[in-house]
Parts: C-alpha cells; structure tokens; sequence
C-alpha cells in the first residue's frame, strides 16, 4: 500500500516521521525546490498537549528540547501610548507552551526522515479518484503517481481538499504586513525596549503589533490592520519607503517608540492576509483521502494552534494506520472522529480571540482575558 503525503510542512513532515517510526512507509511530495527555497516563519509556542504529544510519538521529544529558547515564554501588553498595561516574565508565564525557532523544528523532522522520502519541486495540478480508494495525481512537470491512501498536508489552499469538500478559506478582516529588526539591541534598541524578552501585544481597536524576540536577537514584527478585502493589493510592498509611508499613516496616532516597530525596520515587508476555512468544518468519509492541518481547518493564529494541531493531526494519523494495518478504511475514520471536533474547538477559540484583541476595548480586553484565565488556574 502506497501512502502519499502532499506537503512537507510540520504536519506532513510528523505524518511521515510517525510513520516510519512504526515501520511504514510513505511518500511526501512537496512544491518547493528544496528545504531552504522559502522562509518558514518565525517563532513557535509548542503546547504540552497537543504538540509536545506529537513530538514524543515522533521519538523526537529530546530533539526538541534542544532548540528550546530561554525566556521565550515572557509575555507583555502595551496600549497605544506605550504604556505596559500587563507583563510576565518568563518563570511567571506558564510554562507548558515553550517557545522554539520554527526553522529549526522542521529540520529535525526532515533530519527524522530516510533518504527519498521527499521528492521536492513537484507542485500537484490535478487530484482525480480512480475507484476503490486509489487517487491519481498529476504535476506540473508532467509526472502522475497513483496514491492507495492519499494525505492533504498542503496547507490552506489545497490541492487534495477538494476531493472531500468544496469549502474554501475566507478572508477574515485582518492583514498582517511581517518586518524584521536585526540585531536589535544594538541597532534597534528603540524597538527592542518595546518588545520585550518575549512576546508583545501592543493592540487598539482595530489594529495592533503582534511581536517576539528570536534566539539570534532579531525582532519579528506582524503589524496587524483591520481593513477590507484587496487593500493589500492596493499598495506596492516590495517598494519598502511607500509601504512604511502607509503603514505609519495607518498608525497616526501611536506613540513614537510604537511607530519606530515600522520605521526602523529592515529588509523586506512581507504582507499576508489572515484566512479562515468555516469554524465547523468537516466533510464526509471519502475511501482514500484525508486531510491535515491547515488544509483540514485553516484558522487564524489567535489560538497559537496551527502548527500543534498540524503536527498532533499527523501523530494521530500515523498512529490510526499502524492501529488499523490492513483496514486503511478504518483507521481514516477513526482519525477523523477525533479530529473534528478538536479542530472546531480550536478554530472557535481563535475566531474568538482574533474579534477580542483589536475590539472597541482594545487592548483591555485581552487584559482581562488574562485575568480571568489567572484566576480560573488559582482556583
């Protein structure tokens, strides 16, 4: 039986690494050229109940244990003024969620991974059902496999999606415009001061900056906007002084060491809309073909769940086939009970938090939404 992976993400990537650990193995067909032919993000919280989880199913917990980053867990939140609103320090942050370079996660799990189990640069066009459960892919090079059981881990706008849903992601109101500060102490300590040790909210209704310091020093800035549909389109990004000019007219009214986040930033600004597949969604039992992580249940990241439940989908999936040998049938069933109602608690919560963080009472309500978590744990 032949198990092919499309996508060789953090999720794809656990699949595949579970996989071989009990003794199967599986195909992963990725687009890029090769590991290093994009950037993959910055820093990840990696949750002890879910990721953590996966990790430990992978044989790759002490691994991980290795990259984690001192202090990241530290947290604060300012308002517009530059005024510290709430802050933690790393040993009063809890400390289930440590943080690590996602860079480096991945490649311990490509490391994880036999030689060939990655055929890099192979972009699918066309996914087809040949009958009794076996799919047909087709690439843009012209190549086509035929898959026995078939895996979408080809994040939010999939190519094996549609085998078992017409769900489409949706725009959720929010952009995100990505800037980095280097070496930030030293050429940066304006907006180093701001950000922390850690991790920074500095929110208002409507807009905000999402921020965290990096093992090397950098800073990684989201600055978030709320605005419609087509305004990132509608400014030229890649011409950096025109893209600060805007982005420091959408935040006016900030103070300055808070405008400095835009205006001290190097290199490139890289913009991304925030999407969102429906917080329900589910499809019914197609043979052959299942789906995980973002291409399951793409949310915004105001959970801090994407690439723990990515990674968790494909541990539990691994494990749900080595479960179920010779009864493909059974074990995509099994893994798919579960998953969906994991994933419309998750998606909720961050559907819920994205409208709490820039509402009219930015940023106290995300104050208080600490607050009531500290007092729920006290209790």
């Amino acid at each position: 039986m032949s198990i092919t992976i499309v996508g060789a993400g953090l999720g794809g990537l656990t699949l595949a690494r579970v996989l071989h650990v009990h003794g199967i193995p599986a195909t992963i067909y990725e687009l890029d050229e090769s590991p290093a032919a994009r950037t993959q993000g910055g820093m990840l919280d990696i949750h002890d109940y879910n990721g953590q989880v996966a990790l430990r199913d992978a044989q790759l917990f002490e691994q991980f244990q290795a990259i984690i980053h001192p202090g990241g867990q530290a947290m604060r939140i300012l308002d517009r003024h530059n005024t510290l609103l709430m802050e933690e320090s790393n040993e009063e942050s809890e400390g289930g969620r440590p943080e690590v370079d996602r860079p480096r996660l991945r490649q311990i799990l490509l490391d994880s991974l036999p030689g060939g189990t990655i055929k890099w640069g192979k972009r699918v066009t066309g996914a087809h059902p040949l009958g009794d459960g076996r799919h047909e892919l087709t690439f843009a090079d012209g190549e086509t496999v035929t898959a026995d059981v078939l895996v979408g881990a080809d994040g939010a706008w999939s190519r094996i999606r549609p085998l078992v849903s017409g769900a489409k992601p949706a725009y959720a109101g929010m952009s995100f415009i990505e800037v980095d500060h280097l070496d930030a102490d030293e050429r940066h300590p304006g907006p180093a001061s701001v950000v922390g040790d850690g991790m920074l909210f500095a929110l208002a209704p409507g807009q905000g900056f999402l921020a965290h310091r990096e093992p090397d020093g950098s800073l990684h800035i989201y600055i978030a906007v709320k605005s419609p549909l087509g305004w990132l389109e509608s400014v030229d990004w890649t011409d950096t002084a025109q893209g600060k000019a805007v982005l420091l007219e959408q935040f006016a009214g900030w103070a300055p060491p808070m405008r400095a986040l835009i205006s001290e930033a190097d290199g490139a600004l890289i913009p991304r809309t925030i999407n969102a597949l429906p917080v329900d969604h589910r499809w019914d039992r197609v043979p052959g073909v299942t789906l995980l992580g973002d291409a399951a249940h793409l949310m915004s990241p105001f959970a801090g769940e994407g690439a723990n439940l990515a990674m968790f989908d494909g541990a539990e999936l691994g494990k749900a086939i080595a479960a179920h040998p010779g009864d493909i049938e059974a074990a995509l069933a099994a893994y798919e009970k579960d998953l969906f109602p994991r994933s419309e608690e998750a998606a909720r919560e961050a559907a819920d938090n994205l409208a709490l963080c820039f509402d009219e009472n930015a940023p106290q309500s995300l104050v208080d939404q600490f607050a009531a978590y500290g007092a729920a744990e006290a209790r």
